[in-house]
C-alpha cells in the first residue's frame, strides 16, 4: 500500500441513519485506535469533528458499548486522552480497553482528567510506570476500604472457607446512607451487610422506604454501568426524604439567595417621639432602628431662625411643615417635613420631648430604572471608543489618505465603515429610549403640523411599498394638526411608527391608516400587518425587515415602536395596540387650531 486513503474513503460517506453512523463510528475508532502515524493533520481533525457529530445521533450507552468492544485496536494516547474528556460512562469504557505503553501512560494520565484518573485504579494490567504515576499524583480506589476492626464474618464471608472467584469487581454503586442502618432483628443480606455505615457514631436512624431500583436497558436492574438508573436512585431517594429533612440538608451560603430578596417598600410618612435633649427615642418598629438616637435639637446649615426644628426646640414651640434632611440608611435618607408639637408633664407642667411625625418632603421615586438607565448609558459610552476607532480607520484605508490603496481593501474598508456607522445609529437610539424612559431627555418645543408630515410620509413610502404590490389605504384629515413638537421631532416619531410597519408589510398587502381630529388630539390610526399582528406583544417582537430596503434598525420592530412609544408618552400622548391596529395619539397645540397646513394653501412668504 504506496497511499493510506482508508480515513478519507470513510470520511467521505455520510451517515444516513442511526445503524450508518454506528458503523461510521466504529470505523473511525478502528482507523485512530492505531498508533499515532505520520498523514494529513487536517484530516485526523476531520476525522474527530465526525466523531462529535456522530455522538448526537448515537445514544450515550450504545457510544459507551461500541467503544467497550475488543473488536478494535485501541493504542492510540490522543484518542485515550480525547475519550478521557468525555462521558463518564464512555470514558470508563475507554479506559479500560486502552493498551499504551508504560511510556505513553506516564505522560499521558498527567493530562487526563481527575475523574478520569479513578477510572485507571480498577485495573490491574497497567505497566509499573503507569501506577509510580498514579500513586505519585495520589490516585486511589474510588471504593470504600474495609474497616481494620471488621472480622470476614462481618463482611458476610466464613473465616474457614476459601474466598470464591468473584471475578472482576464493580464500581461502587452510591446508595443512600439511611440504607445502611438495619434493626438488629431483621436479618440483612450478603449485600446489605457490604453497606458499612462510615459515619462513625451516633444513633442508627429509621430506615427510609425505597423505591425499586429502574431497569436498565440491556433488563437487569441496578445495572452499574447505567449511569442515568444512578440518577435516578438518587432522585428518587431526594423525594423519599420529604421536606422533613431539609433542615439536615448541606447549609446555603451566607450570600444565598439575595437576588430573591424583594426590594423594601419605600418609606413616605413614620412617626416619632424624642427626649427632653432633642434626640429621637420611640418610633415605629420599623424604623426605629434606623431613627432612634437622631439629634434633632442641632441647626442645620442654611436653616434659618424659626424654619428649621432646632429653632422651634429651643423655644418649646410647635413645629409645622418644618424641612428636615435625615442621613444614614439608605431608606430613610433625603429630605423630609416635620410636624410635630412639646410634650409637657401634667402634674407639673415640664418638658420631656417632641412628639409628631415625618413626611417626604417629595414622594419616593423608585430611582432603579434610572440606575439602570446610567449603567445601560455608562455601557454604551465605552463602546463607542471602540466602534469609533473602527469607523475612523476605515475611513482614512477608503479615502486612501496615506496613500494609494487597492480597491478591494476600499471596499472593505467601505463596508466596515457602513457597519459602524449602523452600530452606532442603534447606541444612539438605545441611549434615546433610555433617557426618554427615565424623563432624562425632553422633546425639543416648537411647532409642526403632523398632518403635513405623514402626508409627506406615506407619499415616501408609497413609492418603496410599490414594487411589493403593497401599499398604504390611507384617510387623511384635510384639517392641520398643529403639535407642540419641533419639525425634526414630530418627522422622527412619524417615520418611525410608518417605515416600521412599511418594513414589517409583506407582498400584496394593504394597511388601511387613518388620520383624524379627535377633540384636542389628533388620532393615527394603522393596521398592523400581519407579522406585527401575530405577536403577543408588538413592542418586544423581534420582526426585522429582512432584505427590505425600509429597515426598522438593528433591534427590530419591536424595539422601534417602543422607542416611538417613549417619545410619544415624552410628547404627552399615547402610542398603543387596540386588537390589529396600532393607535398614536397627540396633543394639539393650544391656541394654534387657525395655522393653515401647507397641504390646502400656498407657500408662505418668509419674513
Amino acid at each position: 500500500m504506496h497511499f493510506d486513503d482508508r480515513l478519507a474513503t470513510v470520511l467521505r460517506h455520510r451517515a444516513a441513519g442511526e445503524r450508518a453512523a454506528k458503523t461510521q463510528f466504529r470505523q473511525l475508532l478502528d482507523l485512530l485506535g492505531e498508533r499515532p502515524q505520520a498523514g494529513d493533520p487536517a484530516l485526523k481533525a476531520a476525522a474527530y469533528l465526525r466523531l462529535i457529530a456522530l455522538a448526537e445521533v448515537i445514544p450515550v450507552a450504545d457510544r459507551a458499548a461500541i467503544v467497550g468492544e475488543n473488536g478494535w485496536r485501541f493504542r492510540n494516547p490522543e484518542l485515550v486522552r480525547w475519550f478521557g474528556e468525555a462521558h463518564p460512562a464512555i470514558a470508563g469504557a475507554a479506559l479500560y480497553r486502552a493498551q499504551l505503553t508504560g511510556e505513553e501512560w506516564a505522560e499521558l494520565i498527567p493530562r487526563l482528567p481527575i475523574r478520569a484518573r479513578g477510572f485507571l485504579r480498577h485495573r490491574t494490567d497497567l505497566p509499573t510506570g503507569a501506577i509510580r504515576v498514579l500513586d505519585r499524583l495520589g490516585v486511589s480506589d474510588r471504593a470504600l476500604p474495609v474497616p481494620s476492626d471488621m472480622t470476614r464474618s462481618d463482611i458476610g464471608e466464613d473465616a474457614d472457607s476459601e474466598p470464591t472467584d468473584v471475578g472482576e469487581p464493580e464500581p461502587l454503586i452510591l446508595r443512600p446512607a439511611n440504607e445502611n442502618s438495619q434493626t438488629a432483628a431483621t436479618p440483612a443480606s450478603a449485600d446489605q451487610q457490604n453497606n458499612v455505615n462510615v459515619d462513625g457514631a451516633g444513633p442508627a436512624v429509621p430506615p427510609v422506604e425505597e423505591p425499586a431500583p429502574p431497569v436498565s436497558r440491556e433488563g437487569t436492574a441496578g445495572k452499574p454501568d447505567d449511569i442515568r438508573s444512578l440518577v435516578e436512585r438518587i432522585e428518587s431517594f431526594r423525594k423519599a426524604r420529604g421536606p422533613a429533612s431539609q433542615a439536615h440538608d448541606a447549609p446555603t451560603l451566607p450570600m444565598a439567595g439575595l437576588d430573591e430578596v424583594q426590594h423594601r417598600k419605600p418609606i413616605d410618612v413614620f412617626s416619632f417621639g424624642t427626649n427632653s435633649e432633642g434626640r429621637i427615642d420611640w418610633a415605629e418598629p420599623d424604623i426605629a432602628p434606623m431613627v432612634v438616637g437622631t439629634d434633632l435639637s442641632q441647626r442645620r446649615d442654611g436653616g434659618q431662625a424659626g424654619e428649621d426644628f432646632a429653632s422651634a426646640f429651643i423655644n418649646r414651640q410647635p413645629a409645622r411643615s418644618v424641612p428636615i434632611t435625615l442621613h444614614g440608611a439608605t431608606a430613610i435618607e433625603g429630605d423630609w417635613i416635620v410636624d410635630a408639637a412639646p410634650r409637657f408633664t401634667r402634674s407639673e407642667g415640664r418638658f420631656y420631648g417632641y412628639v409628631g411625625r415625618f413626611r417626604r418632603a417629595i414622594a419616593t421615586v423608585d430611582d432603579r430604572a434610572q440606575r439602570g438607565a446610567d449603567r445601560l448609558r455608562q455601557l454604551l459610552h465605552e463602546l463607542r471608543t471602540p466602534v469609533n476607532a473602527m469607523q475612523g480607520y476605515a475611513e482614512v484605508i477608503q479615502q486612501q489618505v496615506f496613500g494609494p490603496t487597492p480597491h478591494e481593501y476600499r471596499a472593505l474598508a467601505a463596508s466596515i465603515a457602513g457597519d459602524s456607522a449602523r452600530i452606532l445609529a442603534g447606541f444612539d437610539e438605545l441611549d434615546r429610549l433610555a433617557r426618554l424612559e427615565t424623563g432624562a431627555l425632553d422633546l425639543e418645543a416648537g411647532e409642526s403640523d403632523f398632518a403635513n408630515v405623514v402626508r409627506a410620509q406615506l407619499a415616501q413610502l408609497q413609492t418603496v411599498l410599490g414594487p411589493r404590490v403593497a401599499r398604504f389605504d390611507a384617510r387623511l384629515t384635510d384639517r392641520p394638526a398643529p403639535l407642540a413638537l419641533a419639525q425634526n421631532e414630530a418627522e422622527m416619531l412619524g417615520w418611525r411608527v410608518l417605515a416600521t410597519l412599511a418594513g414589517a408589510t409583506g407582498a400584496g398587502e394593504n394597511l388601511s391608516l387613518t388620520l383624524a381630529l379627535d377633540g384636542e388630539q389628533v388620532t393615527l390610526r394603522a393596521q398592523l400587518p400581519t407579522k406585527l399582528a401575530g405577536a403577543e406583544d408588538v413592542f418586544s417582537s423581534d420582526v426585522r425587515s429582512g432584505g427590505s430596503t425600509l429597515s426598522s434598525g438593528i433591534f427590530g420592530a419591536g424595539f422601534s415602536l417602543r422607542l416611538a412609544r417613549a417619545e410619544a408618552r415624552a410628547a404627552g400622548g399615547e402610542l398603543a395596540r387596540e386588537e390589529n391596529e396600532l393607535v398614536l395619539s397627540l396633543p394639539l397645540l393650544t391656541g394654534a387650531e387657525t395655522l393653515p397646513s401647507p397641504a390646502d394653501a400656498p407657500d408662505r412668504a418668509a419674513g
